[in-house]
């Protein structure tokens, strides 16, 4: 995703090639359903085309683009949730149309909407709600994948740290798990915590 994500940055310098490029199916409907302009559209097509020539992302090769660019670290434990959040569908695989709508929400999703996002992507079984071993999975697979390359002071606890820190404050009723709205109302309230999330986000 990663690799996707920096597609957004050169949009204006590809603009004159999208002519060339092959369109989704559905595209005005994905223009109305999403935050793109039909020619960032074909111009991110393009480019999902480029990296996933049969048009669907399965979770091997997910997990193989994160780990280009996390050389340091092991991104599969990472990937692997990521890929879940992206994979909305429950489909084992990533198609163009799930892909946009994610990247929709994160790059220009208002906040709440980019908070959802990352309490599903946190909601491991998707239950509804997020328990502390749940958040601690991800977080441990956040360091894991920076790698200690990136983070060589870091101690193995500072992702249960980093945990007790967090749940603390989100689990505002003490009944064990973190809610939507007990998330959602916790980071717009912290700063601190709102700062972290948004650091997290650039691993997306």
């Amino acid at each position: 995703c990663s690799a996707w994500l920096m597609l957004m940055y050169k949009v204006d310098d590809d603009l004159e090639m999208t002519m060339v490029c092959h369109r989704p199916e559905g595209l005005d409907q994905l223009e109305a359903q999403t935050n793109f302009s039909k020619r960032e559209l074909q111009v991110l097509y393009r480019g999902f085309k480029n990296e996933c020539p049969s048009g669907v992302v399965n979770e091997e090769t997910f997990k193989q683009i994160y780990s280009q660019f996390f050389p340091h670290g092991d991104a599969s434990t990472y990937a692997h949730y990521l890929f879940n959040a992206f994979d909305s569908a429950h489909t084992g695989s990533i198609k163009f149309e799930d892909f946009v709508t994610a990247l929709s929400i994160l790059l220009r999703g208002s906040t709440r909407e980019k908070l959802q996002w990352t309490f599903n992507l946190y909601d491991i079984n998707r239950d509804g709600y997020i328990n502390k071993e749940e958040m601690t999975d991800i977080v441990r697979a956040i360091y894991d994948m920076m790698g200690k390359y990136t983070y060589p002071v870091l101690k193995t606890d500072a992702p249960k740290q980093h945990v007790d820190t967090f749940f603390q404050k989100m689990d505002k009723n003490r009944d064990g798990v973190v809610t939507l709205d007990e998330f959602i109302l916790s980071c717009q309230e912290d700063e601190n915590i709102m700062r972290s999330l948004q650091l997290f986000e650039n691993v997306i």
